[in-house]
């Protein structure tokens, strides 16, 4: 049986070549690049200029990459290097870069861009929509049915507090360090349907509780329905959506791997019969926290017992629990070492203080987060 494909969205921030402060800059290198494929293929052919698609998000000081959906790894990372180096050739034509960062170090005013739909949630959720400039990671992993994506969601969710605490990137937030490895898990927990959910059982009541959030009115559509994990509306898979933007390039496709195997480890439990583990939202919670505040440098919470233990003993659980499936895919020597090297060399974040110890501002933490963006 081929492997599941696995596909990464990137969210990246937009900063000033020289200042490092976040640029509002979206519309301009979206408009340029749509006016360049205009010129490629004035016959309109947009299946060929589809791969050199970025995306505006949320804020116009952020864009989005995406990859295609990929068997090995080893070409996902080299089709997320391309995405970024794209990217930020064309931020520079209007003398920004794009850097790999969760938040904005520097502070920033954000603006959010004018389309109809983002005005209205600002009129909905104030602040809350304004203040949403994070970027993070959002891993795609194919699924053959709806059913088969609800079980992989159900037992999947004690283990992603892991993959935020693996991923973490964003220490600074508004010209301070936070004292967090993930603000960002922070400002995103502010948005009203984000975080972990209880086991869903079914594909029928999933949607069942997505229309009953929508139907509350708190949120203006399914779109905003924001769990850390959740079935994608547009595509045949799981969209996993907990961890930061990743720095490096390698740590980003070690979480891609790490996920895969994780939902195939989901699939296969279910098909054998097995339930999911019984471990309250509330304490997920809890966990996603601990994540994002110390990430591998502090105690996680043991993934199905809920207790403290070292990093290190938490994220080797998770290793072996998928480690079958890793073996199936060939990913296990790339994985293993890339979560070796993390423990031992650190995330983003600590990747981040070290440019501050270094340079002595936030302007060298962005300015240095724009050149590693590129390696």
């Amino acid at each position: 049986m081929a492997a599941r494909t696995v596909g990464i969205e990137e969210e990246l921030l937009l900063v000033d070549a020289e200042t490092g402060a976040a640029r509002a800059v979206a519309n301009v290198v979206l408009q340029e690049l749509a006016a360049d494929e205009r010129r490629s293929s004035p016959d309109g052919d947009r299946e060929e200029q589809s791969e050199q698609v970025l995306e505006a998000e949320l804020h116009r000081q952020q864009i989005e990459t995406h990859t295609q959906p990929r068997e090995r790894l080893g070409d996902l990372v080299d089709e997320l290097r391309a995405r970024r180096a794209e990217a930020d050739r064309r931020a520079r034509r209007s003398g920004a870069r794009v850097a790999a960062l969760a938040t904005s170090p520097l502070p920033v005013d954000a603006e959010v861009m004018p389309v109809a739909r983002y005005q209205r949630m600002i009129g909905h959720l104030g602040l809350t929509t304004r203040q949403q400039l994070i970027c993070g990671a959002h891993v795609h992993v194919s699924v053959e049915s709806d059913e088969e994506a609800i079980a992989v969601l159900d037992r999947i969710r004690p283990w992603l507090p892991v993959l935020l605490a693996l991923s973490t990137n964003s220490p600074f937030w508004q010209g301070e360090d936070t004292a967090y490895a993930s603000f960002r898990s922070q400002v995103a927990s502010r948005w009203p349907s984000h975080g972990p959910m209880d086991v869903f059982g079914s594909v029928q009541d999933y949607r069942r509780i997505v229309e009953a959030m929508v139907a509350t009115g708190v949120l203006l559509d399914s779109a905003m329905v924001s769990f850390d994990a959740r079935s994608s509306e547009r595509y045949p898979t799981v969209e996993i959506r907990v961890a930061d933007i990743c720095l490096d390039v390698r740590d980003s496709v070690v979480i891609a791997g790490l996920t895969r195997a994780l939902v195939e480890t989901a699939a296969r439990e279910w098909r054998a019969g097995q339930a999911p583990a019984d471990v309250p939202t509330a304490v997920l919670r809890l966990a996603n926290w601990r994540a994002g505040r110390s990430s591998v440098d502090g105690p996680l919470l043991d993934p199905l017992t809920g207790r403290p233990r070292a990093a290190g003993d938490v994220v080797g659980r998770l290793v072996e629990h998928v480690l079958d499936a890793l073996h199936s895919t060939g990913d296990q020597s790339w994985v293993v070492d890339g979560v070796k090297r993390i423990l031992t060399e650190g995330t983003g974040a600590h990747q981040q203080r070290a440019a501050f110890e270094r340079g002595g501002d936030l302007r060298s933490v962005v300015l240095s987060a724009a050149e590693a963006t590129r390696q």
